[in-house]
């Protein structure tokens, strides 16, 4: 049981970094750009918030024996940071405060949290208070997925829901809830049983719409084909009356 629940882990640490590295072609962008554009820096801040907590949670001191939630959490908070930083440094003023902004009230929870935890509680209930927090911006960070799963169903298209992510996200919850079950850990159950439910609902979502997928692609460029003859209409329109003009002045 100990080497399934540590190969559970392990999978999920895999599967987990390739989460958290999903977005770098988002930044690569905006570095090479070096504009924000129109991309929202707050879930990268709630993420690395979510991230912090759940390295506090893996600390041996709060929960024994989750050396492997410690290391990816610890590897997501470095990699959010990094997320954050490049956002700061290429959003527009007003943009760049407010993610300043929102990093500092994350830190000044974070370290709430950490002081309460610390001196205030101990033993169990130290365990159940980090817990409770850690599902509850668990599953603040799944607002954005939510978001997404709405818009596939509006436009009945999955065209900004890739499958490799929303397969992604079925895998690392599946994986982790697998290690909280063998851990018989309640709080990394909850969170990771929602994750896991949030990943079902996408691959049903794309079995669903997957196969419109190609027809809005379609769609898309009959509507730049209609764009571009309609400016070709307009050009030979503005055309026309130059050459009836000389023609008049010729006579």
């Amino acid at each position: 049981m100990d080497i399934l629940r540590f190969s559970c882990g392990i999978l999920g640490n895999a599967v987990g970094l390739f989460l958290f590295l999903a977005p770098m072609t988002t930044f690569k962008r905006i570095v090479r750009r070096r504009s924000t554009e129109q991309f929202s820096g707050i879930p990268y801040i709630v993420t690395l918030l979510s991230c912090s907590l759940s390295t506090w949670y893996g600390l041996p001191f709060v929960s024994p024996d989750n050396l492997l939630v410690l290391i990816i959490s610890g590897i997501g908070v470095v990699i959010e940071l990094t997320y954050v930083w490049i956002f700061i440094t290429y959003a527009p003023k007003k943009e760049s405060q407010k993610i300043m902004g929102l990093s500092g009230l994350a830190l000044i929870l974070v370290l709430t949290f950490a002081f309460v935890s610390l001196f205030a509680l101990h033993g169990k209930t130290r365990k159940l208070f980090c817990g409770i927090m850690l599902d509850i911006f668990s599953i603040l960070t799944y607002a954005s997925p939510l978001s997404v799963m709405m818009l596939v169903i509006k436009t009945k298209s999955v065209e900004f829901m890739p499958f490799l992510l929303s397969l992604s996200s079925f895998l690392c919850g599946i994986f982790w809830l697998a290690y909280g079950l063998l851990s018989q850990d309640p709080f990394l159950i909850v969170s990771n049983g929602l994750g896991t439910g949030l990943g079902i609902a996408q691959l049903i979502l794309y079995a669903m719409y997957g196969k419109n997928q190609s027809q809005t692609k379609n769609e898309v460029r009959d509507e730049f084909g209609e764009m571009d003859l309609e400016k070709t209409g307009q050009n030979e329109e503005t055309e026309l009356p130059h050459s009836s003009f000389t023609a008049s002045s010729k006579n």
